[in-house]
């Protein structure tokens, strides 16, 4: 199975920590040049320089959530790197535990905005980008194991990761027959920062999510990025609008 990818240009969004920063490694230990995008400007940078490939790595500040932000971002790859070859949409946030009546609205808001409306901008960005050069590429979207299933005090949270399937689904049938494959992985619990910070606001609900996986253990952030890479490479040829589920045996309960 080839998974070298020299000669290609990758782009992770929430690329400075936890499944992005893994990601962004793998991307980098395959020979891709790899864009690292970041809320936190010093924090892609910083995350950038460690991955020791020179100037074939760059950071970049970005609000997903901010279409402006997003063109210009992809407009600095572009000319930083000459294309983009893969692009996987991992930025996403969480906002606190509350059941649907006592939820803020403006929390729901906020919530939508980064990991809906950042997904699809970034995606939207890099479909116009990708359809105008030569060769094959792939976008994986991030979407979570909560994006197929219910899950209590999460309903903002839960309803992105659902869309983020579907709209998954209907960009890659349309860019189906032009050679650009689009896909979704959905993570469970994971060893990240996201997910410590959870654990410490929330140890009961978190617990209860840990106890329930089958294997006995939270996901390795490796996990994840060998299955993006495995999505963006020949080997998933026929994987179009596919939905891989990295999480410990949880969703097949």
């Amino acid at each position: 199975m080839d998974m070298a990818f020299d000669g290609k240009v990758a782009l992770v969004t929430g690329g400075a920590s936890g499944i992005g920063l893994g990601t962004a490694r793998a991307f980098a230990q395959a020979g891709a040049a790899v864009a690292i995008i970041d809320l936190d400007a010093e924090a892609a940078r910083d995350a950038a320089a460690d991955l020791g490939i020179g100037d074939r790595a760059i950071g970049i500040a970005c609000d997903v959530s901010k279409e402006a932000e997003v063109e210009a971002m992809i407009a600095k790859v572009v000319d930083t790197f000459g294309r983009l070859d893969f692009a996987f949409n991992n930025a996403g946030i969480h906002v606190p535990v509350a059941d649907t009546a006592d939820a803020s609205t403006d929390d729901f808001d906020r919530l939508m905005s980064v990991n809906l409306r950042g997904t699809w901008l970034c995606m939207k960005h890099e479909l116009r980008q990708m359809r105008e050069q030569d060769g094959p590429a792939a976008i994986v979207n991030c979407s979570s194991q909560n994006g197929l299933t219910g899950n209590p005090g999460l309903g903002a949270y839960v309803t992105s990761k659902h869309a983020v399937i579907g709209m998954t689904r209907a960009a890659a049938l349309e860019y189906a027959r032009k050679n650009i494959r689009i896909n979704a992985v959905c993570p469970g619990a994971f060893d990240t920062p996201m997910v410590a910070t959870a654990m410490r606001d929330h140890p009961k609900e978190m617990q209860a999510t840990v106890d329930g996986i089958p294997l006995g253990r939270l996901g390795r952030v490796e996990e994840i990025a060998s299955a993006v890479l495995w999505l963006c490479s020949p080997g998933a040829g026929m994987m179009i609008g596919g939905i891989i589920t990295p999480d410990g045996g949880y969703t097949a309960i």
